[in-house]
């Protein structure tokens, strides 16, 4: 088969004859699985240091943890021919987060794309509980990005979102572009986006939020001024910097709610007058993680399609759709920033992109 393989630190090959997966069995130590033709895979932020800053678990490797297919082969409940999103953390029962169906706080899991070969490879087996059945209306192309969908809207879902919050999200990348959907979708009335690259802002303004550019003066500032000074009842930070984690705290209005979403790169300290002003607003702030796939129906992966290529918008994000043999240039590029690049989904099997 067709992979993009990670052979070690920095080093992505295509490989145009890669043996295929072992055929699927009752495994996986879950249930029985399919094999899964990938039709798309998209590009995380993860993927970067994983494949050029040492962060992989074990070479060779196959990246790749948002991805979308077709069903290859039977199974009990999924079908040959059916399109499915990946939900790609293989859970390992025996442990309380199990049976609560909270799977990212499980200590002991799988995951496609770092602990085993994901989605830029053509093919993938895959438990039949990890696959979501795509309606209609959904394009295997932008179901590669329920994974980023689900994350940012497992975030949001923290918060006590109303109709007409103001809302402040930090970060115009892909994830922010997605949780400033969200809010969009429950309601706020405004939506402020924080980013320092205009083009990303640009997509967040043609969506209706209002772009701040901290080039043109100070965000928590602008923030401040536009509220009357009292701040936005949902803060949303999407970047991971120490200083965004910050300004989210200072652009919070009183009793408002503070997600925590970036991965954080840098030491986050607070200052005594900072610290003494989050309690005294009485704020609350969120980490989150991952997303979940239960209870199915309501679940995080569940809603995003039902709200995909609908209200969520992915085609907008897309910047490069390049196909696998395109990968070692493009990921470098991503790395090296020798070009503007907002959401890459690799066209794994371009027939089924189509």
């Amino acid at each position: 088969m067709r992979a993009l393989v990670l052979e070690a630190n920095g080093c992505l090959v295509f490989d145009a004859n890669r043996a295929e997966p072992p055929a699927p069995t009752e495994g996986l130590g879950v249930e029985k699985t399919v094999l899964v033709r990938v039709a798309a895979c998209g590009v995380c932020g993860s993927d970067i240091p994983r494949a050029f800053e040492g962060g992989a678990y074990h070479y060779p490797l196959v990246l790749g943890h948002e991805f979308s297919g077709v069903v290859e082969t039977n199974g009990e409940a999924r079908k040959k021919g059916d399109r499915v999103a990946v939900f790609p953390l293989i859970p390992k029962p025996g442990e309380k987060p199990f049976d609560t169906g909270d799977y990212a706080q499980t200590k002991h899991y799988d995951y496609y794309g770092s602990r085993r070969d994901g989605g830029m490879g053509e093919y993938v087996v895959v438990p039949e509980r990890n696959l979501l059945p795509l309606p209609d209306h959904v394009k295997l192309l932008h179901a590669a990005c329920t994974e980023p969908a689900a994350v940012a809207l497992h975030g949001v879902r923290k918060m006590r979102v109303q109709a007409g919050d103001d809302a402040v999200v930090f970060g115009a990348g892909p994830i922010g572009n997605l949780v400033a959907q969200w809010l969009k979708i429950g309601g706020c009335a405004r939506i402020f986006v924080v980013d320092l690259d205009q083009r990303k802002l640009d997509l967040v303004e043609q969506l209706g939020c209002i772009p701040v550019n901290p080039k043109d003066g100070d965000a928590v500032e602008s923030i401040l001024k536009a509220t009357g000074g009292e701040g936005a009842q949902r803060v949303v930070e999407a970047v991971g910097h120490p200083t965004t984690f910050l300004q989210a705290t200072q652009v919070a209005a009183a009793f408002g709610e503070v997600v925590f979403m970036g991965n954080i790169h840098g030491e986050f300290t607070i200052g005594e007058k900072d610290f003494s002003s989050i309690l005294r607003r009485e704020l609350t702030i969120y980490g989150t993680w991952n997303s979940k796939v239960v209870p199915l129906g309501t679940d995080d992966w569940s809603t995003v399609l039902k709200f995909m290529d609908r209200e969520l918008q992915i085609a907008p994000m897309i910047s490069d759709t390049p196909t696998l043999d395109e990968g070692p240039e493009i990921m470098a590029s991503i790395h090296e920033r020798k070009a503007w690049h907002h959401k890459v989904i690799f066209k794994v099997s371009p027939e089924l992109c189509e």
